[in-house]
């Protein structure tokens, strides 16, 4: 696996390194020894699959308050994501800074997103399915987001004139200045 730090401390997008052979693909999505060797998260504690059925689908942008912070390990299994990550850690130099990762399609990539981070994606393709590992179990009373089209952040989305979300993530307030 290929770790690349992100403009944003503490997020990575990890490349597979692929062996191809005439039977098809193998390739390794974790390992909880090289993930430790780059200082990152390993205590996956719960597992959780998005299937959405429509190509401009967004979820997010979501987080769980303190004590729950999530760390997450993002994969794109089907179709392909624009997966957009928040900085909302108030100490860091990239607060309130978002960027986007394209997963799935041909590259075949995860997204490690660190705790103090919303989350957020649309999809680009019918029948999409995201798979998700948690480093913390699902609160629901620290459950947070903050809208997608949320003035403060102007993310940028790629399918605008198709966007299909939850009436959940419509009702966030803004974020504030």
């Amino acid at each position: 696996m290929i770790f690349k730090e992100l403009e944003l401390k503490g997020a990575y997008v990890i490349e597979f390194e692929p062996i191809i052979d005439h039977r098809g693909l193998f390739a390794r999505t974790w390992c909880k020894n090289e993930f430790s060797a780059q200082g990152l998260t390993t205590n996956w504690v719960q597992c959780n699959l998005s299937v959405n059925s429509k190509k401009g689908t967004i979820r997010g942008m979501h987080y769980q308050a303190t004590p729950y912070e999530e760390v997450k390990l993002v994969h794109c299994v089907k179709g392909a994501i624009y997966d957009v990550i928040i900085d909302l850690r108030p100490e860091s130099a990239t607060f309130k800074k978002w960027i986007s990762v394209l997963l799935g399609g041909e590259n075949r990539n995860s997204l490690y997103i660190p705790e103090g981070f919303a989350h957020g994606f649309q999809t680009l393709e019918d029948e999409t399915e995201v798979f998700y590992q948690m480093g913390q179990f699902f609160h629901p009373d620290s459950v947070r987001g903050v809208r997608f089209n949320d003035p403060v952040f102007q993310i940028e989305w790629p399918e605008p004139e198709h966007i299909t979300i939850s009436d959940k993530d419509l009702s966030y307030e803004d974020f504030g200045l």
